[in-house]
């Protein structure tokens, strides 16, 4: 069932981004946590990610949901269904991703839209969504996500490589930006949700605190909008639904195999250094 009524909805479209509180119950969200935490196959794909300051987001990358159970929750009927509400369409699975910042080392991310390196990836439409589901309390303190109110009514930005291998949107665009939109700091409670466009302009501050901020984020491509370049992310696969009870029945079941896993999600090449 969707998660997105038709005010939501219009907030949405209005903000390029909107907060669903308890989109994963607490007994829910223990399970997803536990699997994450303690699966060997996704333990065994972790990479770093880089700031300019040499400070690093643990992440996992996976195109394709299986059976796990994070898999079932990418696939639940609760997030699907409100993703095909938002782009107005039948939808599938293009990744999903562990954002890992651990105390007082996690890295932040500088400002950019998911668009922005997703076009060079040959899809001509906007018509991506991703939903981060917070593992844990996100606060300012621990490098919780920030997001630019409206950002995704400004268009594509240009991106390039920053140092550190990030990629960010054109630093002149974004303080323009800026002094026309608000920024947002997206504080949420483990099992919050929060939607947002693929235009949207978000960023993340280092983690500086004792307490530790892992999340998880399902991106979602328009079936309509196949791309048209073969890259390390899929062209369109028919996503099977389950029902918003899979994870319970479940419990804590892990991936089948490392072969799940992006070794590294890597840049463009179109891309270059800013």
């Amino acid at each position: 069932m969707s998660a997105i009524s038709k005010t939501v909805l219009e907030d949405f479209n209005k903000l390029g981004f909107v907060i669903v509180k308890s989109l994963f119950d607490l007994e829910e969200i223990g399970i997803l946590r536990a699997a994450i935490e303690e699966d060997p196959n996704l333990k065994a794909n972790l990479y770093d990610r880089f700031d300019a300051s040499g400070k690093a987001t643990r992440m996992a990358t996976w195109n394709h949901p299986g059976d796990s159970v994070y898999g079932l929750a990418a696939r639940s009927r609760r997030i699907v269904d409100s993703m095909e509400t938002i782009l107005q369409g039948e939808v599938y699975h293009y990744h999903s991703k562990l954002t890992a910042k651990e105390p007082r080392d996690g890295g932040a991310w500088e400002w950019h839209q998911d668009y922005g390196y997703w076009y060079h990836n040959g899809i001509v439409f906007p018509q991506l969504c991703s939903v981060m589901v917070a593992l844990d309390q996100t606060t300012r303190e621990n490098g919780c996500l920030q997001v630019v109110e409206g950002s995704h009514l400004c268009g594509r930005v240009e991106h390039g490589v920053l140092d550190g291998s990030q990629v960010g949107a054109d630093a002149r665009r974004v303080e323009e930006i800026l002094k026309f939109l608000p920024i947002r700091y997206v504080e949420l409670e483990p099992g919050d949700g929060v939607f947002f466009h693929c235009n949207t302009l978000h960023r993340s501050d280092q983690n500086r605190s004792e307490k530790r901020r892992w999340t998880v984020i399902h991106c979602y491509n328009r079936a309509t909008n196949n791309p048209f370049i073969e890259h390390h992310h899929p062209f369109y696969t028919p996503l099977q639904k389950v029902d918003d009870d899979a994870i319970k029945k479940a419990g804590v079941k892990f991936s089948s195999s490392r072969k799940e896993f992006n070794e590294k999600s890597v840049n463009p090449p179109e891309l270059t250094k800013q």
